[in-house]
């Protein structure tokens, strides 16, 4: 028998702790879990948006923070995506666009999952899906 896994919660270092933490708690609701300091010094945040979970990780510690993110340090960033699971796609592209967010309209991938796609502040891909019946069609 295997290990008894019971989640996945995956670590992401941000450039930003206030804006990725408006990003993926006040647009998109994840709820705070737990977090390290307050107002500008939180260094580590763990979230919740039902059975999502993810936590934020600041890069810099407090007062080391460059005034632009190291291009070499984000590089591969946009290698990382997030794949939530969302039923309503359309009502999504909906809300990141009234929210100010750049996603693309949804489509369907041809192996059968509707998408949309979008990016945070530090170009990680956030990817909303849901399963369709319908593979190899073009969403439209």
């Amino acid at each position: 028998m295997g290990i008894d896994v019971r989640g996945l919660c995956p670590l992401i270092q941000v450039f930003d702790m206030a804006k990725s933490l408006q990003f993926y708690r006040d647009i998109l609701g994840f709820t705070e879990v737990g977090k390290s300091g307050q107002g500008d010094a939180v260094g580590w945040a763990w979230l919740r948006h039902g059975d999502a979970c993810l936590m934020l990780n600041a890069a810099y510690d407090v007062g080391q923070r460059p005034d632009t993110p190291e291009p070499a340090r984000v590089a591969a960033h946009s290698d990382t995506i997030l794949y939530l699971g969302c039923e309503d796609l359309d009502g999504a592209h909906t809300y990141l666009l009234a929210h100010g967010v750049r996603a693309e309209p949804p489509k369907v991938a041809p192996y059968g999952m509707k998408q949309v796609y979008a990016t945070d502040s530090d170009g990680y891909g956030v990817c909303f899906q849901w399963p369709t019946n319908r593979a190899n069609e073009d969403g439209s």
